[in-house]
């Protein structure tokens, strides 16, 4: 596998998970619809704010891996494909809908900014899938580790842009197909979860296929 390829197996990955409606789409959603676009652009900076930092530990736990114990680095890939697979079944068998999405009190910018951040940076979910997740996409082969890392986080924050902000720009009708078309987002959860179980197989097999 080329870095490439590399890359766009990881794009796919993670436009899978960013589409599936969740807590911080909600978040967003919530923000934009209470203190219009503005506060739903400024949750969602908050939300990429986090997802970088998630990126940064995510890294080092892999790098001090790499530089230790590079024979765990196998099992540390076969744990996190089994992690990957389990969240994918855990879709495959779930029906995600939104009933509502509810404001509450309009936010500042700020405030919108640091709950985005917050939001994210408090999810155990967001620890323990960025550490699934990077140790397949993280080679030595293709270079240092930072450097991917680097350009992981980048394709992470526009992902992030382009779907939440997309959302907070339309905000009336990203609700009105959340809670409108609730077989829609059934099917968008399930689809991601085949997608997840496709990428665990395929890269536990890479993975230790290139070890032996």
């Amino acid at each position: 596998m080329t870095y490439a390829e590399n890359l766009w197996l990881f794009f796919t990955l993670l436009f899978g998970i960013i589409i599936v409606p969740g807590m911080d789409m909600v978040f967003v959603l919530a923000n934009a619809m209470t203190g219009g676009r503005a506060s739903g652009l400024s949750a969602t900076a908050g939300i990429v704010a986090g997802g970088v930092l998630h990126t940064l530990y995510a890294a080092l736990g892999v790098s001090v891996v790499l530089h230790l114990v590079p024979q765990l680095f196998n099992l540390l890939l076969a744990a996190g494909a089994a992690y990957i697979a389990w969240i994918g079944f855990s879709l495959l068998r779930s029906s995600i809908t939104i009933s509502g999405v509810e404001g509450g009190a309009r936010l500042s910018r700020w405030a919108s900014f640091r709950q985005g951040a917050l939001t994210s940076l408090m999810n155990p979910k967001a620890y323990l899938f960025m550490l699934a997740v990077y140790p397949q996409f993280l080679k030595p082969q293709f270079g240092p580790v930072w450097s991917q890392a680097a350009v992981m986080a980048v394709m992470i924050a526009l992902t992030q842009l382009a779907v939440y902000g997309g959302l907070a720009l339309a905000a009336g009708r990203g609700r009105d197909f959340l809670v409108g078309s609730p077989g829609a987002t059934v099917t968008i959860g399930r689809l991601a979860g085949l997608l997840l179980v496709v990428i665990a197989i395929f890269t536990v097999w890479h993975g230790w296929s290139g070890a032996a």
